[in-house]
């Protein structure tokens, strides 16, 4: 079978089927509007909602091949070596912090600059810092060939074969133009950028990861969300199969309606279910506010929860040495909430070494099930 090649000359789509569409619509502005009705609720979302970021990097991750947990990639960046890729396991998990740090960048960015090239740009050197994308012209796009199929296989091989090195800029440039451009519904023109950017392949790796990762970044920018804290790859993830297969069908087929419908089926989904999940952390946060005021009788409970739901797995050296709570205090509290159930001891103490302990009843929302 023959390489699907990239649809030169023919973005943006210009038609769609909108009676197909039209039924999806509403529902999916619908489903983002009251999600950010529940963001805005949320105090400091940041760090309660810390966990669902992380495991937004690691189902995005997932999707490109990557093998690290949610609990994993917490445990590792707890032990501080930040820096260790002496391991294939060490090296996917920096790949998942790599992209929760471009996504922190990106959001930043935003501050400063409209979505736009230079954006994606900047946010892609940051998503390869490191680990295998390091040789990969960061930051760059691509002046050579490259294709989609069977790794180490002739492009002959390919199932797809993304826009013409030379033909790159000018894809990209019309491609920035349509994120600026009035479209009738602001979802529907999300679904084909971001269509349209997984078929350009701009950069030599990162570029399915970049794609989703400006998900969230758009709804921001476009005023739909107050926060960037929108988190699509679970349902990319376990619909992976025809995900991919949408994707093909825009340039194969020319059916960028397929996949404007997926998309915005994904939408749906995707906010109800991070609707639930932050609704699901802030009751836990209320709930537990008053229980460790309860359980420990100290001035710094609250300082205390706040710091484990914002490291859900952690060092107690740690703790205790960047809570800002008086040392003798923070050693209490921890004995008081380890032995009232509130955090669980993963590896315990052993010589140098501090106990890492976590707190399972906040990670087993962000997983979606009992996990920890």
């Amino acid at each position: 079978m023959s390489p699907v090649d990239y649809h030169h000359g023919r973005f943006p789509p210009p038609t769609l089927d909108w009676p197909v569409l039209l039924p999806l619509i509403g529902p999916a502005n619908a489903a983002i509007a009251r999600y950010e009705g529940v963001l805005r609720g949320v105090p400091n979302p940041d760090v309660l909602l810390g966990p669902l970021t992380a495991q937004e990097a690691v189902l995005s991750s997932r999707i490109e091949g990557t093998q690290a947990t949610l609990g994993e990639v917490l445990e590792f960046e707890a032990e501080g070596d930040l820096f260790d890729e002496s391991t294939p396991k060490k090296v996917d998990i920096r790949e998942v912090l790599n992209y929760r740090t471009a996504l922190r960048e990106g959001t930043r960015l935003l501050d400063e600059l409209p979505l736009s090239q230079r954006l994606i740009r900047r946010t892609h050197e940051v998503l390869m810092q490191g680990v295998r994308g390091r040789n990969k012209a960061p930051g760059e796009y691509r002046r050579v060939p490259n294709w989609i199929g069977p790794e180490g296989r002739p492009i002959e091989e390919a199932r797809f074969v993304p826009c013409d090195a030379a033909r790159l800029p000018a894809a990209m440039s019309a491609w920035e133009a349509y994120l600026h451009a009035d479209a009738p519904d602001i979802l529907v023109q999300l679904a084909i950028a971001h269509a349209e950017f997984e078929a350009i392949h701009p950069f030599l790796d990162g570029n399915g990861r970049l794609g989703r990762l400006m998900v969230p970044l758009f709804l921001k920018s476009k005023g739909l969300l107050s926060r960037p804290n929108f988190y699509l790859s679970g349902y990319l993830e376990s619909h992976r199969d025809e995900y991919y297969a949408r994707l093909l069908s825009v340039s194969r087929d020319g059916d960028w309606t397929g996949w404007c419908a997926f998309f915005l089926q994904g939408l749906i989904t995707q906010a109800e279910e991070n609707q639930a999940k932050a609704l699901s952390i802030l009751a836990l946060y209320n709930y537990r506010k008053d229980w460790i005021v309860e359980a420990t009788h100290s001035q710094y409970a609250v300082r205390a929860l706040d710091w484990f739901f914002n490291q859900p797995i952690f060092r107690t050296s740690d703790f205790v040495a960047t809570a800002d709570i008086p040392r003798p205090t923070a050693n209490r509290i921890l004995r008081v909430v380890r032995d009232q159930g509130l955090l669980r001891e993963i590896h315990p103490a052993s010589g140098r070494r501090a106990a890492i302990l976590a707190l399972p009843e906040l990670l087993n929302i962000a997983e979606g099930h009992d996990a920890f």
